[in-house]
């Protein structure tokens, strides 16, 4: 197409206009991502106000817990409608009829079994891997078992792209626990059996801790038991609800 010199002049003069007010066109690597760090710094301001009022308000006093649930972005392990309530003060749904725990019960269990660095942890019920997430902070190695595919593949996802690396997940029965892997220092159960299953009795190392809800539906109370001269010790901690713990086939255990 011919444009007259008269209309070309315009135009360039038009367009260095737009540019100077609009500050000109972005460098090379300069960073574009504005709204997302603004984003990022409002969640990390939730998370500290979860920190504050949640765990140090109710005697998770642990720095190297705190610590852990100041690292780990708990929104980036909830379906993405929900995000805007991560750190409020309840467990959320993730699908499958699953729940994420509320901040305080993932605190609470993960001070009951007092992880340390050289820890190999066994998770049951990976959910949406959050409580893999802050244990993987805490320990040298983290297998968690999810029965659900859509769950344990979804978990994995996140875990990976928050660049955990030492978390292993496997879809299965949680109730068979992980036995090439064990045995381990600590078990962490997020789902309710009737009773504590024989296999994890046997997976927890001499001196290790399992923490699990016990009972039926709406009469269940979660529990740690400590291996001494391989006898289980066992210590009520406080009534709760989970989801129950299922089968292959969705039959309660």
């Amino acid at each position: 197409m011919n444009t007259s010199p008269t209309i070309l002049t315009l135009l360039i003069s038009a367009l260095a206009v737009i540019f100077f007010i609009t500050g000109g066109a972005p460098a090379l690597g300069a960073d574009t991502s504005a709204p997302n760090k603004e984003s990022e710094n409002n969640f990390r301001q939730q998370r500290m106000k979860m920190i504050r009022q949640q765990l140090r308000a109710r005697g998770i006093e642990n720095p190297e817990i705190l610590a852990a649930f100041e690292k780990v972005p708990r929104h980036r392990f909830v379906p993405e409608r929900l995000k805007k309530y991560a750190y409020q003060d309840r467990p959320l749904p993730i699908g499958e009829d699953q729940t994420i725990s509320q901040p305080y019960i993932v605190a609470l269990m993960t001070r009951s079994i007092e992880p340390k660095k050289t820890d190999q942890i066994l998770e049951i019920g990976t959910g949406s891997g959050y409580q893999a997430a802050i244990l993987a902070e805490l320990s040298d190695q983290v297998y968690t078992i999810e029965i659900i595919e859509s769950l344990a593949e979804s978990a994995r996802r996140a875990l990976s792209e928050s660049g955990y690396e030492n978390v292993f997940v496997k879809t299965g029965d949680g109730f068979k626990g992980w036995p090439e892997h064990a045995p381990f220092d600590a078990i962490v159960v997020t789902c309710s059996p009737e009773k504590v299953p024989e296999p994890l009795k046997d997976q927890l190392a001499e001196g290790g801790r399992m923490v699990i809800p016990v009972g039926q539906k709406y009469d269940q109370n979660l529990v740690l038991l400590e291996k001494k001269e391989g006898q289980l010790i066992k210590k009520q901690i406080l009534p709760v609800r989970f989801v129950p713990m299922v089968d292959e086939k969705g039959r309660t255990y």
